[in-house]
């Protein structure tokens, strides 16, 4: 059991998604509860690639890396899981994107990276994303959370068009909403009516670590994460 284990969580930390799908499959043959290879297998590397990207040891590149076989072996180890624990086992669902007429993504990146490391399932939708993609893809997936960064001014309506269009179709109960980017700040958040807007990528992990554990969309108020607490 141990063995399979450390397996596991070398092949996420060195970011080899072939061994760690393999791994998790032989950790289910083993008779591994899915759970505890989730927690003392895959989250154990992944933690130690965060760690290492924290210390600037490790750089976005082997974040990625290791998010990918991250997400290869928790698809294996929830397909183990009864119905109702697999829906407790990840933190939550994030679409994420790079608002329409942006092309910027390090940022985007960094925080799709690291919410795969804290444990949310994240579906990274990329660059100049327009309304009708972001909204598609929340539904198919009936995601939790929707992120939409930009770092262009001009490209912050876009921003606001996401959240009129879920008032104005009456979903807006369906899906918290968070915003960030340069030109982003909390008046902006709180006058869009977003969930929650965070500053750095580590603010907006607890940002989304906040919102799956505060009940029902929408907040009154954003909850706001930046350098001013």
């Amino acid at each position: 059991m141990k063995e399979v284990l450390e397996r596991l969580g070398n092949a996420i930390i060195e970011g080899d998604t072939e061994q760690a799908e393999q791994a998790a499959v032989d950790a289910v043959a083993a008779g591994i509860p899915p759970l505890v290879a989730i927690e003392d297998g895959a989250n154990k590397g992944m933690q130690v690639v965060g760690d290492r990207f924290a210390r600037f040891e490790a750089f976005l590149p082997e974040l990625m890396l290791a998010g990918e076989a991250m997400n290869a072996a928790i698809r294996v180890l929830l397909k183990a899981l009864p119905a109702d624990q697999a829906a407790t086992a990840q933190r939550g669902k994030v679409v994420i994107a790079t608002v329409s007429g942006d092309v910027h993504d390090i940022g985007k990146n960094i925080v799709a990276a690291l919410l795969t490391a804290n444990g949310f399932e994240v579906f990274d939708l990329g660059i100049n994303v327009d309304l009708k993609q972001i909204m598609r893809k929340a539904k198919e997936e009936r995601a939790d959370i929707i992120a939409l960064s930009t770092l262009l001014t001009t490209s912050l309506p876009f921003q606001e068009d996401v959240v009129k269009y879920l008032v104005d179709a009456g979903l807006r109960d369906h899906f918290y909403v968070i915003v960030g980017g340069g030109p982003v700040g909390r008046d902006w958040a709180g006058q869009i009516g977003a969930d929650g807007y965070g500053r750095t990528a580590v603010h907006a992990v607890e940002l989304c670590k906040r919102l799956t554990e505060a009940g029902r969309p929408p907040l009154a108020q954003p909850i706001v994460l930046d350098y001013k607490g």
